[in-house]
C-alpha cells in the first residue's frame, strides 16, 4: 500500500527532534506513523547539539539521522517534503504536500519548529550558530572565557548579559537599541564588571573565518570573539493555520519576544485530533526538551487513538448478528427434531408390525 492510498495513524510534520521522538513512540506502540521532513533543521547552522545526555556535541545532521534509523527499525517511515496545508476527513485528515502529494492520518502531530528572525546588521547571519548565538546552555561553554558582546535588543539583555558573564570575566553590553538599564541594573553590570557600549552595532567583522568584533554606527570598532543575540521567535505553519489556527504573541511589557501555537501540556491544540511538539509550541526549549515533548505528544495521541478503537470495536460488536448458542438447550431440541423426528431419544412412537 502506498502512501497516496493508506491511512496511517499518524502524521507527523517536522522531522526534528520533538517529531522524531514522537513517531519512534508511536511506533514502538505499533501505531502507523509517517514522518513529512522539509529537510531544513533550525539547528543546522550549530557546530553541535548541547546539554542532551549522552549525545552532547553530536551534530545536528547526525542526531536526525539516527533518529531516522531507529524509527525505520520500528516500522516507521519518513518521507521528504513541505506540507502546506490539512483538512478534515471523515476518517481524520489529509495534508497536501507542496509536490502534490496527499498523505491521509487519523490523528496530525505538527513539530515544524520556529524562525530565528535576526537584526539587519551586516555579517551577522553568515556566523549565526557560530559566534553568533543566543543560548548560554546550548553554546556558552564553546565560547567560556573569551571576550563575549552582547547585543541590547530587548528589556531582558541586561538577564543575558548576566548568564554569559557566568562564562567569563570578559563580557561588554552593547546597549544598540535595548532600552536604558535603570539604576539598580547599572549597580548590578558595575558591580559583575560588565563594560557598557552606547550606540548601534552595524557591522560584525571577520577575519579568516573568525569574528574579530564589530563596528559601531560611530565608525568606531570593538574587538569580542563572540556576540550574543536575541532573535526575534517566530512559529509559522502553513498546516496549522489551514486548520484554523493562528500563533499567540508573547511579550514582555510592550516588548515582542516571538509567537507560538498555543497548546496544553501534552501538545493538544483546540483543533481535535491535532498535536504540537517543540519549538513550535514553546520557543525556549531545547533540543533536549523538545525530544520529551515528543514522547509526550505521542503517549497523549496513543491514547486518543486507543480510545477510538475500543469504541468502534465495542459498536462492531453490538451490532454484529447474535451467532446460536450451539450448546444451548433449545439448539440440541431444534437439531433433535430436525434429524430424528419423533424417534428422539431413542424411542420410537410409529406401530410395530
Amino acid at each position: 500500500m502506498n502512501n497516496r492510498s493508506r491511512t496511517w495513524d499518524v502524521a507527523v510534520i517536522g522531522g526534528g527532534a520533538a517529531g522524531l521522538s514522537a513517531a519512534v513512540t508511536l511506533a514502538r506502540s505499533r501505531r502507523s506513523v509517517i514522518v513529512i521532513d522539509a529537510g531544513r533543521p533550525r539547528n543546522a547552522p550549530a557546530a553541535g547539539v548541547h546539554n542532551y545526555l549522552t549525545r552532547d556535541g553530536i551534530s545536528a545532521t547526525e542526531l536526525t539521522a539516527v533518529g531516522r534509523d531507529e524509527l525505520s527499525s520500528y516500522g516507521g517511515t519518513v518521507i521528504s517534503g513541505s506540507a502546506v496545508a490539512a483538512q478534515r476527513t471523515e476518517t481524520g485528515f489529509t495534508v497536501d504536500l507542496a509536490d502534490g502529494q496527499k498523505v491521509r492520518a487519523r490523528k496530525l502531530l505538527v513539530a515544524t519548529g520556529l524562525t530565528d528572525t535576526l537584526p539587519d546588521i551586516t555579517g551577522l547571519r553568515e556566523r549565526w550558530g557560530r559566534d553568533v548565538l543566543h543560548c548560554p546552555y546550548c553554546h556558552g561553554w564553546e565560547v567560556r572565557d573569551q571576550a563575549i558582546g552582547v547585543l541590547g535588543i530587548g528589556p531582558g539583555v541586561v538577564h543575558q548579559a548576566l548568564m554569559f558573564r557566568q562564562l567569563s570575566d570578559d563580557v561588554t553590553l552593547f546597549l544598540h537599541t535595548a532600552p536604558e538599564p535603570t539604576e539598580e541594573q547599572w549597580e548590578v553590570l558595575a558591580a559583575r564588571g560588565i563594560s557598557v557600549i552606547d550606540g548601534q552595532v552595524t557591522d560584525v567583522l571577520v577575519d579568516d573565518d573568525r569574528m574579530t568584533g564589530v563596528r559601531l554606527g560611530s565608525g568606531d570598532t570593538l574587538a569580542c570573539q563572540a556576540l550574543v543575540v536575541a532573535p526575534l521567535f517566530s512559529a509559522h505553519s502553513e498546516v496549522l493555520e489551514s486548520l484554523g489556527l493562528h500563533p499567540t504573541e508573547q511579550r514582555v511589557g510592550e516588548a515582542l519576544l516571538g509567537s507560538v501555537f498555543a497548546a496544553d501540556s501534552s501538545g493538544a491544540t483546540q483543533v481535535p485530533g491535532v498535536w504540537v511538539a517543540g519549538n513550535v509550541t514553546d520557543m525556549y526549549a531545547g533540543v533536549i526538551n523538545s525530544a520529551a515533548a515528543g514522547f509526550t505528544a505521542a503517549a497523549a495521541i496513543n491514547a486518543s487513538l486507543l480510545d477510538e478503537d475500543v469504541r468502534r470495536v465495542v459498536a462492531e460488536r453490538r451490532t454484529a448478528p447474535t451467532a446460536p448458542d450451539v450448546f444451548s438447550a433449545a439448539a440440541e431440541a431444534e437439531v433433535c427434531e430436525r434429524v430424528l423426528g419423533a424417534r428422539r431419544h431413542g424411542f420410537s412412537t410409529e406401530s410395530k408390525v
